[in-house]
C-alpha cells in the first residue's frame, strides 16, 4: 500500500539593507503533535528579542511576542520645557496574504502590535538636567507624571523600568492606537532613542485547512514622520519602513500503519472453507476486513489501482483460467468527513480515480480503519458452480494516500 505524506512552515527573519529600510522575518510552524491532538495552531518560531526574552511572564499569558529592532529615533535638536514626546505603533489588527508558492493558495493572516519601548539616552544625566543629586529623581522630575515606567494614556503600565544617570530603557502596552505623549518638564540638549522594541500578537489560519508546504508573504510598515512606528516630529528615524516578512511552514502527517503481514490478505468465507468443502453449502459471504492505522493533519485523497474494468471492483485470476470480482470499500475512524460533511463507512474506492477531499477535524494521531474486499452474490455463485473446483486466484491492489488534495 502506498502512502504519501506532505510539510508545512512559517518564518520571519531581521535585516538591514542601506537603503534606509529595515526587514524582519517572522517564522510560524504549524507540526502535529500526537499528545495534543486538538491542538490545532501554529507555533511561533520567531526569537523573542527585547521586552518578552527578559520578561516572558508578561507575555506569556496573551501568547504575545517581542522584537528589538537597532532602529534609533533621534532628536533633531533640543528638546524644550513643555514639548511632547509621543510613541505611536500600528495596535489595530491589520491583515495581509501569504501564498503558498507550489500550490498557489492563499491565506490570511493577522497581526497588531501590542506594545512598544526603547531604551533613551540623553545628553547629560537627568539628575543634573533638574538640579537634583539622585538619578531616579532626576529621570522622575524631568517628565511630566514621573518617570518613563509610568505610560500615558492610552498606552499602559507594564512594570519595566531600569534606569542608569543618563538612560532609561522602559516599555509600554499599547492596547489602542494612537500617540502615547510624555512632556518634557526641563529642557534637554539632545536625547536618542537606541532600539525599537515592539510586541505582536498573530491571529493565524487553521492549518488543517492548508496545504503542507511554506506560505510567504509581507507587510510593510511607514517609521517616523507621522508614520505607522513614530516618536513625533521632533525626532528622525534612521529608518523609514519597517517590512515584516512572513512564512507560515505547515508540516502535516499523513501515515498509514498495515499490521505484520497485512499486505497479504486473504479472503474467506465467514467460518473458513470446511463447510463447502465438507457438505457443499456455498457461502454467503468471502471477505477480508483489514485494518489499519492512519495518522493524519490534512485533507487526503485516495485512488484504487488494480486490475480492474473500472468502477469498485480488482479482477482475481489463476493459471487455470479462473477470474472472479472483488469489491473494494474503505471505513475511516471518527473524525475524518469527506463530501458534506459524512463519514467514511464502507465507501466504494474507484479505480483510477481520486476520491475525498477527506477532511480531518482534528489530529488523527493512529486510529483504526479498514479496507473492506468483497465478493458479491453472483461472483460467489460463478466461481464456486464447479463442486470440485481447486484453485487459487490471485491479483495485485494498490491503494494511493495523497495529502494533497
Amino acid at each position: 500500500m502506498k502512502r504519501i505524506a506532505g510539510a508545512l512552515g512559517l518564518s520571519l527573519g531581521f535585516v538591514m539593507s542601506t537603503a534606509q529600510a529595515a526587514s524582519q522575518e517572522i517564522r510560524a510552524t504549524f507540526r502535529p503533535d500526537s499528545s495534543q491532538p486538538s491542538k490545532n495552531v501554529f507555533i511561533n518560531q520567531t526569537p523573542n528579542s527585547g521586552y518578552c526574552a527578559n520578561y516572558p511572564e508578561q507575555c506569556a499569558e496573551n501568547a504575545t511576542f517581542s522584537i528589538q529592532l537597532p532602529i534609533r529615533f533621534t532628536s533633531n535638536g533640543p528638546i524644550k520645557p513643555n514639548w511632547g514626546v509621543g510613541l505611536k505603533v500600528p495596535a489595530n489588527w491589520r491583515r495581509l496574504t501569504v501564498t503558498n508558492a507550489d500550490t498557489q493558495e492563499v491565506e490570511i493572516v493577522e497581526m497588531r502590535i501590542t506594545g512598544i519601548g526603547s531604551n533613551y539616552f540623553l545628553s547629560d544625566p537627568a539628575h543634573e538636567l533638574v538640579g537634583v543629586s539622585d538619578p531616579l529623581e532626576g529621570h522622575q522630575r524631568l517628565w511630566e507624571s514621573s518617570s518613563w515606567v509610568y505610560a500615558p494614556s492610552p498606552c499602559q503600565y507594564s512594570g519595566v523600568g531600569a534606569y542608569t544617570p543618563a538612560t532609561y530603557r522602559f516599555f509600554w502596552k499599547a492596547p489602542a492606537e494612537g500617540y502615547c505623549t510624555k512632556k518634557t518638564m526641563y529642557a534637554i540638549p539632545s536625547i536618542y532613542f537606541d532600539t525599537l522594541d515592539f510586541a505582536y500578537e498573530l491571529r493565524t489560519p487553521n492549518p488543517l485547512g492548508m496545504s503542507s508546504g511554506l506560505y510567504t508573504g509581507s507587510m510593510i510598515y511607514s517609521v517616523g514622520g507621522g508614520g505607522d512606528f513614530d516618536i513625533g516630529g521632533g525626532f528622525q528615524p534612521d529608518d523609514s519602513s519597517l517590512t515584516l516578512d512572513f512564512v507560515l511552514d505547515v508540516q502535516h502527517t499523513l501515515k498509514i500503519d498495515l499490521p505484520p503481514g497485512g499486505n497479504n490478505v486473504s479472503l474467506e468465507p465467514e467460518g473458513g472453507w470446511r463447510p463447502w468443502i465438507e457438505s457443499g453449502n456455498k457461502p454467503n459471504r468471502i471477505f477480508r476486513d483489514q485494518p489499519f492505522h492512519i495518522s493524519a493533519s490534512s485533507r487526503f485523497k485516495v485512488m484504487l489501482l488494480c486490475n480492474s474494468h473500472g468502477g469498485n471492483t480488482c479482477r482475481l485470476g489463476s493459471p487455470k483460467g479462473n477470474t472472479t470480482n472483488v469489491q473494494v470499500s474503505m471505513t475511516l475512524p471518527p473524525g475524518i468527513t469527506h463530501a458534506g460533511g459524512n463519514t467514511a463507512k464502507r465507501l466504494p474506492l474507484r479505480f483510477n480515480e481520486w476520491i475525498g477531499p477527506f477532511q480531518p477535524g482534528l489530529y488523527i494521531d493512529r486510529k483504526p480503519g479498514a479496507i473492506h474486499f468483497d465478493m458479491s452474490r453472483f461472483d460467489i455463485d460463478f466461481l464456486l458452480k464447479q463442486r470440485d473446483l481447486n484453485d487459487r486466484l490471485r491479483g495485485n491492489v494498490t491503494i494511493i494516500w495523497d495529502s494533497e488534495a
